[in-house]
């Protein structure tokens, strides 16, 4: 028998039962679809959390720490790192700060969560650490640290929720009940987010003392020259703060990087992927025996046919290639239609639990999960193919 002959057979046998097939496809649709989307989503979340380290920059050192004797750990730790210039290109506080921002008839106090804008305490350099540039108006500068002026810098969607369409910049908004004159706004670099790095108000760190007296900064950002040079500047640091509290004993501090999130989220979302895509990989295994169930109850229908195309003299081989390309068949249709099931579930998952990301589907997830359907058509198949093979003609053609 040749192959297009089978192809035929076994096409006309799949239309004839047109709504038996499709309950076999079922499982094959459904295993499909699901390692789609679960691999989708799980990759498109990790996307958005790569992409927020990006916005913040790859070469960003997070430090923490202080000292038992009330002095400041981060003005010790800036002064280190001014004699770092060829390693280090900035350092700033990262304390967040003030309860209550108004500007005219705008409370943030009455907004949702997500809308209100974080009042962040920072240097002159804490554009150039967390990679912000200027819009608009101009930056903070050491003078404005240095003299304690009360002024400020917005991030884009701060100065959208705070001002609309008014421009900011020598406006004057109060951070619990102290005023700030708005310096500048820097240019948007994460609009996607909920959560977003632009909903934010600069002060500079020395204004701590008019919200909160005698607040330490023990969170502050280092940013190294490049990715680099991440591993070198994170052990100088730790050296240091280690001698300044002399292993613990007379403080704490520690110091990690981006680069390091990132390597776990990424680790994290291989194992999730794996096992997510495991379970949903179930679905296909059951859709495989719905198959060989199917295709032995095809088996004991065409006895007779099976019989009568023996005793014509068809070889067993022929009569395996018949039900093999039928099985595979089933599983290439179903396939077909779980990958536009998948797609389509792709794109409303993305829409529904990722802020209407638009996703698409990894291509090697698709075809892989493609083929195994179809590799498992052929394993589920076999056994059918050859119990029908085997049946002796005479007996098959006494079936009724």
């Amino acid at each position: 028998m040749k192959l297009t002959q089978a192809v035929k057979m076994a096409l006309k046998s799949i239309l004839g039962k047109k709504g038996r097939s499709f309950l076999t496809m079922l499982g094959i649709i459904i295993g499909i679809a699901s390692v789609m989307t679960i691999v989708s989503v799980v990759s498109g979340q990790n996307q958005k959390m790569l992409d927020y380290y990006a916005a913040m920059g790859t070469n960003r050192i997070t430090c923490y720490g202080g000292l038992y004797n009330g002095e400041s750990m981060f003005e010790k730790v800036y002064a280190y790192c001014q004699s770092l210039d060829e390693l280090v290109v900035g350092v700033t506080p990262e304390v967040q700060c003030g309860n209550n921002v108004r500007y005219g008839v705008k409370n943030t106090a009455s907004m949702d969560w997500e809308d209100q804008p974080r009042v962040i305490l920072g240097s002159s350099q804490y554009a150039v650490c967390n990679n912000f540039a200027l819009a608009k108006g101009r930056d903070l500068t050491e003078l404005d640290v240095e003299e304690y002026h009360r002024v400020c810098v917005l991030g884009a969607r701060a100065a959208r929720v705070l001002f609309d369409y008014t421009d900011p910049v020598g406006e004057t908004l109060t951070v619990d009940g102290v005023p700030f004159t708005v310096l500048g706004v820097y240019r948007e670099k994460d609009p996607d987010n909920s959560y977003s790095l632009d909903n934010v108000i600069i002060l500079p760190y020395t204004a701590g003392r008019f919200l909160n007296a005698g607040m330490e900064w023990a969170e502050f950002t280092v940013k190294a020259k490049d990715a680099a040079a991440v591993p070198r500047v994170m052990a100088l640091l730790r050296d240091y703060m280690n001698g300044l509290t002399q292993d613990g004993q007379t403080g704490y501090g520690d110091c990690y990087s981006t680069q390091q999130w990132q390597e776990q989220e990424n680790e994290q979302t291989r194992m999730m992927s794996l096992v997510l895509g495991g379970i949903a990989g179930i679905s296909l295994l059951v859709g495989g025996i719905g198959i060989m169930n199917i295709m032995l109850v095809t088996v004991t229908e065409r006895t007779r046919e099976i019989g009568i195309r023996r005793a014509i003299g068809a070889e067993r081989s022929s009569i395996v290639l018949q039900f093999l390309v039928e099985a595979a068949m089933i599983c290439g249709i179903g396939g077909i239609l779980g990958i536009a099931l998948g797609f389509l579930a792709t794109q409303l998952a993305g829409k529904l639990i990722l802020d209407g990301l638009s996703l698409l589907p990894d291509l090697r997830i698709t075809l892989g999960a493609f083929g195994f359907s179809v590799v498992l058509g052929l394993l589920f198949g076999m056994y059918p193919a050859i119990k029908a093979s085997g049946l002796p003609p005479v007996a098959a053609l006494r079936a009724e």
